[in-house]
């Protein structure tokens, strides 16, 4: 277990392999992800200060960075989209990937990277915060058919995924003992990370389906994917270096991991077919970025 931890984000990608080689178990892993979402979202949080959390959301520098994340994103593949012939199915799938919120793992990848969690988690719930947005922008301007965004499902999981476990750290916080508390998250704090290796293998599966099907699109669709996660990287190292290299490590990690599960929840077939095989061919790209920053990270350190 220890080997797991010590080694999680090498094994993130791994899953996500993995999940490829086993179609049939990360299908069937995939309805539950969902919950493992929950239960990962409640851990993170309770280890975090929230009285810290809630400062650093009031902060005019994590929402500058969620209008990149989202709105300055959109736009840029929107014109890249156009300029390479995409489908109009294609377009909506990129333009959709481009306003979705940071993936709820984040937080724990950016831990084991040594940076500030609780800056990413900032980060995370305000371009969470601003998906529903995204969404109808993106919808409106790329979707031929009648917008019916399904806002009930949405704010419940707003409510179960943010507002939910902040309120139930809140009160834990509240409620027990200091002493106990911390000596209980010191002890589970490092496995926490490793809930997030369900999202990778989970995810990859309408991927791997779509290779069995046409191998070619498969192929285009895994370049996309790869040229997204990169281009939402680099641009956001690009545009924070000078406050930093953790910072801009850490804002280009948060940019590049998406929390495409959630959109889907929320807007579904909405977003058309090309969207939840280019999610599933998000998950290796995804998950080499945190291998990947680590790796620049000691470059930058030298």
């Amino acid at each position: 277990m220890l080997f797991l931890v010590r080694h999680s984000l090498l094994f993130m990608f791994f899953f996500a392999i993995l999940g490829f080689l086993l179609p049939t178990l990360s299908l069937a892993l995939f309805p539950f992800l969902s919950i493992v979402l929950f239960c990962l979202m409640t851990l993170t949080l309770l280890g975090m200060k929230q009285n810290e959390l809630v400062k650093r959301l009031s902060s005019r520098s994590v929402w500058g960075y969620t209008f990149l994340h989202s709105i300055v994103f959109m736009g840029v593949v929107s014109l890249l989209g156009r300029w390479l012939s995409f489908s109009d199915d294609l377009l909506l799938a990129v333009v959709a990937v481009a306003g979705t919120g940071s993936l709820f793992a984040t937080p724990a990848i950016v831990r084991a990277l040594g940076f500030d969690s609780v800056q990413a988690m900032a980060m995370t719930i305000s371009t969470t915060l601003c998906l529903p947005v995204a969404i109808c922008i993106t919808l409106v301007f790329y979707q031929t058919g009648q917008v019916d965004l399904d806002w009930v499902s949405y704010l419940l999981r707003l409510v179960i995924f943010i507002f939910g476990p902040m309120l139930f750290s809140f009160l834990v916080h509240h409620f027990s003992p200091e002493e106990s508390l911390n000596r209980f998250l010191v002890r589970i704090s490092p496995y926490t990370i490793l809930l997030v290796f369900a999202f990778p293998f989970g995810l990859v599966g309408s991927f791997r389906v779509l290779f069995d099907q046409n191998p070619m699109m498969a192929l285009n669709y895994f370049l996309i994917a790869t040229g997204l996660c990169s281009l939402f990287f680099i641009l956001s190292f690009i545009l924070y270096r000078k406050k930093g290299k953790a910072i801009a490590l850490t804002a280009s990690i948060t940019s590049g991991n998406r929390n495409v599960l959630l959109t889907y929840t929320i807007a579904g077939a909405l977003l058309g077919p090309a969207f939840l095989p280019l999610a599933g061919a998000l998950q290796i790209p995804t998950y080499l970025l945190p291998v990947l920053t680590r790796w620049l990270n000691k470059v930058l350190i030298k």
